[in-house]
């Protein structure tokens, strides 16, 4: 028993919490939980919550966009909506949170680029199940990305930037379809467990179109600072990216060959796993 909790068993596993977040060697207070574990699992669950149903604040995301240098000014920063009219709906109707509203389907609209100008890709970020990892996550991980993709000599077009809310990974396919993008990378907040409610994920889509399915995309998840670097993720999606481009296609038979350090004594990072 513990000199400084004498009623609070310690679990000889505890130590091995250092390398991860998961919760494992909580030790007990008799059949129960310690009163500082509960409480704990109570604030994660609290923070799980409130990032599925507190609004992404547009105009912040906006504005830290535009601070990053991803664009010259806040306006070229298009904000769209999905068919999900509040959260309510969103969460019980999937299908209307991959589906653009009229509104915003017009309003890309008038942004179709002319024949001959169009993007190579389309960067599209979404609030998805956690406002807070999009709030957090987006504009650091675009930032860093458009960095790695112009240091390729200025390869790609790239499409207007587009944030969406009430939607979910497919809305893309909407987006990349009007914009006559040949590919669709999505940015979206994963939903939240009880130690990532700020979990950010990529979904890379080649010839995006209504109908297409997951099984079409490749996916980078867990990108945030307990996580995946952004420079990491940076550098795995620029692969898929190039090899989308060179294999046209994307999806299941398109490899993440990147080398994955699953130990990196040189890192902050303290997941083990």
């Amino acid at each position: 028993m513990s000199e400084k909790h004498p009623l609070v068993h310690q679990n000889p596993w505890r130590k091995l919490r250092q390398f991860t977040d998961a919760r494992i060697g909580l030790g007990r207070a008799g059949i129960s939980l310690p009163t500082h574990e509960l409480l704990q699992f109570q604030l994660a669950h609290a923070r799980a919550i409130d990032a599925v149903h507190c609004p992404l604040d547009v105009p912040k995301l906006q504005a830290d966009l535009v601070t990053a240098g991803v664009d010259g000014k806040q306006d070229e920063v298009l904000t769209l909506k999905s068919q999900a009219p509040d959260r309510a709906t969103y969460l019980q109707r999937p299908d209307l949170g991959r589906v653009l509203s009229r509104a915003s389907g017009d309003l890309l609209s008038d942004r179709v680029p002319a024949e001959g100008d169009t993007p190579d890709l389309a960067i599209v970020i979404v609030d998805g199940l956690s406002s807070w990892a999009v709030q957090t996550n987006a504009a650091p991980m675009v930032t860093q990305l458009k960095a790695d993709l112009e240091a390729e000599k200025g390869k790609w077009r790239m499409a207007p930037l587009t944030i969406v809310e009430q939607g979910r990974v497919a809305i893309g396919d909407d987006i990349g379809s009007i914009l006559r993008a040949q590919a669709v990378l999505v940015l979206i907040g994963e939903r939240p467990g009880l130690s990532s409610p700020d979990s950010l994920g990529a979904y890379l889509t080649w010839g995006p179109r209504p109908g297409r399915h997951d099984a079409d995309r490749n996916c980078i998840s867990n990108i945030r600072p307990a996580g995946l670097s952004y420079s990491n993720a940076s550098q795995r999606l620029l692969y898929l990216i190039r090899e989308a481009f060179r294999r046209q296609l994307s999806g299941v038979a398109l490899k993440d060959r990147t080398e994955e350090v699953v130990i990196d004594q040189r890192s902050e990072n303290k997941n083990f796993l």
